[in-house]
C-alpha cells in the first residue's frame, strides 16, 4: 500500500477511534493533516485575540513549517496507529 493510501486509511481510522484523543493530540493530528495536504502554513494568524481554538490550530501548524508532505503523512499514519492500539 502506498503512503498516500495509508494516509487516506489513517484519516478514515481517526474518525472511528474508540477513545477521543486529548486536545494536544487532536492539535497534532490537525497540524499533521494540514502539513500533509497543504504544505507550509499559508494563512495569517487569527486577528481576534480571543479566538483561542484557531490560534492554537495556527500555532500547531506553524511548528511543522519545513516538514515535507511525505514526512507529515508518515507521522500522521504512525500516530493514528498508536491511538488505535491504545
Amino acid at each position: 500500500m502506498s503512503l498516500y493510501e495509508q494516509f487516506e486509511q489513517a484519516i478514515a481510522n481517526s474518525k472511528t477511534l474508540a477513545v477521543k484523543p486529548g486536545n494536544n493530540t487532536l492539535l497534532l493530528l490537525y497540524s499533521l493533516y494540514k502539513q500533509a495536504t497543504v504544505g507550509n502554513i499559508n494563512t495569517e494568524p487569527p486577528s481576534n485575540p480571543f479566538d483561542f481554538v484557531n490560534k492554537a490550530k495556527y500555532e500547531a501548524w506553524v511548528v511543522l513549517k519545513g516538514k515535507t508532505k511525505e514526512e507529515a503523512m508518515q507521522e500522521y499514519v504512525s500516530l493514528v496507529e498508536k491511538l488505535k492500539s491504545s
